[in-house]
């Protein structure tokens, strides 16, 4: 009980969970994840979405996609545990690397909304585990390490993030909530088929504004990173919470 409070009461996590969070819906409309969607999903479904065939098998199509996604998780877990523990390491230096990476999560805002010369290189998999049920947690491993490049300003974000908490576990457990992020839209496309198909190809014609909401959220949050106004912000948080009393 006394390791849950502890975790409800640490303000700079929790707000950086949900910065993580938005991070990860932000990657999922991004041009690089969005239009093949559709396809990793039928990958894993083992079949076209729109085939009849699978459309009716929505609980293997689920499970896939599940699947699918704790494939990239444990990939971005381990980013996230990694730099968590980094930032644990280097405490004694923390104040002024996480001004320097809030430096790097305003460039990689920039170059994300395309507002300075950019190339977002997809590194393409060359493996190609089998359809289905069987390959689609590979399929996902492939997919987080393949994608890592095309998700670098988001991803940057959480790292960055993860740094600042000095903890493997919280950098992990940011890690995992950006993945839910990116991930869960991922479960609606196999939950809703027709109907989420139809979302993501509006998504694809906002492509514009959703890029530059996104990237004005990784510029802001780089900003009060690099000003140290986050640490500020996150002091006072965790002050007003952990003023509070359970009634347990």
């Amino acid at each position: 009980m006394s390791a849950v409070q502890d975790l409800v009461a640490t303000g700079p996590l929790l707000a950086a969970a949900v910065v993580a969070a938005v991070a990860g819906l932000v990657s999922f409309v991004s041009p690089c994840v969005l239009p093949v969607v559709p396809g990793y999903v039928s990958y894993v479904a083992g079949g076209p979405l729109l085939d009849e065939g699978v459309a009716t098998r929505r609980r293997p199509v689920v499970a896939g996609t599940a699947l699918f996604i704790l494939g990239f998780a444990s990939v971005f877990v381990a980013y996230g545990a990694l730099f968590g523990g980094l930032g644990a390491t280097l405490q004694s230096s923390q104040a002024v690397l996480t001004r320097v990476l809030g430096v790097v999560v305003v460039v990689m805002g920039l170059v994300f909304a395309g507002w300075l010369p950019r190339s977002q290189r997809q590194m393409l998999p060359r493996l190609r585990p089998k359809s289905g049920l069987v390959g689609a947690p590979l399929m996902g491993v492939t997919f987080g390490l393949g994608w890592t490049p095309c998700l670098g300003p988001t991803l940057a974000t959480v790292q960055t993030l993860a740094f600042t908490e000095a903890s493997a576990g919280r950098g992990a457990t940011l890690a995992a909530v950006y993945a839910a992020g990116l991930g869960l839209p991922f479960i609606a496309v196999g939950l809703g088929m027709r109907r989420a198909l139809t979302a993501t190809q509006w998504a694809r014609g906002h492509t514009v504004g959703i890029k530059r909401a996104g990237a004005v959220m990784l510029i802001t949050t780089g900003l009060l990173l690099a000003t140290g106004v986050w640490d500020h912000l996150m002091r006072g948080l965790q002050s007003t919470i952990s003023g509070y009393t359970t009634v347990l």
